[in-house]
């Protein structure tokens, strides 16, 4: 009995928040269009183990198989100047709200993640 109540509590937040985001106005990303989007965000996310040395010498994260909704929160932080990565607010500056659901949709495949790409 305590299965199924926790199931359907589950079920019922996971409903609500597919509601509360339709609702938001946030656009549907079109993984056709993000496609045609990510020439910029592979020169170094695409590459296993890239390192950049601008402004510091890191590890550049992998973003293939990410949540589409961590995806475009965090194009917005860089846009926003919430985030201050210089390269990354320079990207996310000419991003559209559609542009980053787009590649969102894109990087957030589970085909990309499981081909290393």
């Amino acid at each position: 009995m305590n299965r199924k109540i926790t199931l359907i509590v589950a079920l019922t937040v996971a409903l609500a928040s597919g509601t509360a985001a339709a609702q938001s106005g946030a656009p549907a990303g079109d993984v056709a269009k993000g496609s045609q989007k990510v020439q910029m965000c592979q020169g170094c996310h695409g590459i296993e183990g890239w390192r950049t040395a601008f402004p510091e010498v890191y590890t550049v994260p992998r973003i293939s198989g990410q949540q589409p909704a961590y995806l475009v929160n965090a194009l917005k932080a860089y846009r926003n100047g919430e985030r201050a990565h210089p390269s990354m607010r320079a990207i996310a500056a000419t991003l559209s709200d559609q542009d980053m659901a787009d590649v969102a949709a894109y990087y957030s495949q589970p085909a990309l993640k499981t081909a290393g790409k």
